[in-house]
């Protein structure tokens, strides 16, 4: 009995030792194949202006007890790659999200598609929570029909920026963390797709109602302000929604060049989801998965 159990905790040990190594390599980085993007050529303030700040290196937006902030491009697009380097603030900021997203929520009130990169804030000594959500025609009729996956990090946000990104393409979805791949949602037919055009933005906003386990912490301004930092060097590459349907400006998903994601893409997606994926809509069994086809 003793040896099986000195035989456990090694492999337990091992186990927990490789996850906190990073993921594998990925063997192929779409980031690298797109151009930097500065704030002021792709982007404008579209709220909370007197709480947002744009040097050479950073774009600063932060939230207190009177305003958040957000931003927007400046072009919708109806497909392509869209990433990001964040630094989010350690410390204190349960009920707090911090985003990078794809929405047409201005154009299709109550009826509207979101990609969405959101971290959910949260308290000392925890870690926090990437959660990507997929939105289809809307969320307005009072039947909300998420698509969350959350994910724990392998390294702390915190502490540097990283790259968060998103490319949606006709045929699938897919969210990057460092060129990782660590989601993919493919097309499997119209209803559970979103192909309405897009614009991409940037917040940070209180939303205690339901971003720290569940509500049940909320945002405390004691700890205020609440800051969310991104580096002036987005990277974007889309087809603007009046672009000729030939246009074809993304990067491609995998080496390939043809979509998808390579065996050692997916080696590392595997990777991130057994060791830090910590929810998934598709397992949860309270979900009305009549709701959610592709499940």
């Amino acid at each position: 009995m003793a040896f099986l159990l000195s035989l456990l905790l090694f492999f337990l040990c091992n186990s927990r030792s490789n996850a906190q190594g990073g993921p594998p390599s990925p063997g192929y980085y779409p980031s690298s194949r797109v151009q930097s993007l500065g704030f002021n050529q792709g982007f404008r303030n579209l709220w909370g202006p007197q709480h947002q700040s744009l040097d050479q290196s950073t774009l600063t937006i932060w939230l207190d007890r009177n305003s958040g902030s957000g931003f927007k491009s400046l072009k919708n697009y109806r497909s392509g790659y869209f990433g990001t380097y964040m630094k989010l603030q350690p410390g204190y900021t349960a009920g707090i999200i911090t985003s990078f997203y794809l929405s047409n929520n201005e154009d299709y009130p109550g009826n509207h598609d979101e990609i969405d990169i959101e971290f959910l804030g949260t308290t000392p000594n925890k870690p926090y929570t990437l959660q990507t959500n997929v939105y289809i025609r809307g969320s307005g009729d009072g039947n909300i029909i998420g698509r969350e996956m959350k994910f724990h990090l392998w390294f702390d946000p915190t502490k540097d920026f990283h790259n968060y990104a998103i490319l949606w393409d006709p045929n699938e979805i897919i969210f990057f963390v460092d060129d990782v791949p660590i989601r993919r949602y493919l097309k499997k037919n119209d209803v559970t797709f979103p192909e309405r055009p897009m614009y991409v933005y940037g917040s940070i906003w209180d939303a205690s109602s339901w971003a720290t386990e569940e509500g049940r912490i909320k945002a405390d301004y004691q700890y205020q302000p609440f800051v969310g930092k991104y580096s002036n060097n987005f990277k974007v590459a889309g087809c603007a929604a009046n672009e000729s349907p030939s246009c074809r400006r993304a990067p491609s998903s995998s080496p390939s060049g043809g979509g998808g994601l390579s065996r050692q893409q997916i080696e590392a997606m595997l990777w991130v989801q057994r060791n830090y994926k910590v929810y998934d809509y598709c397992r949860d069994p309270r979900r009305d998965h009549t709701h959610t086809p592709e499940c």
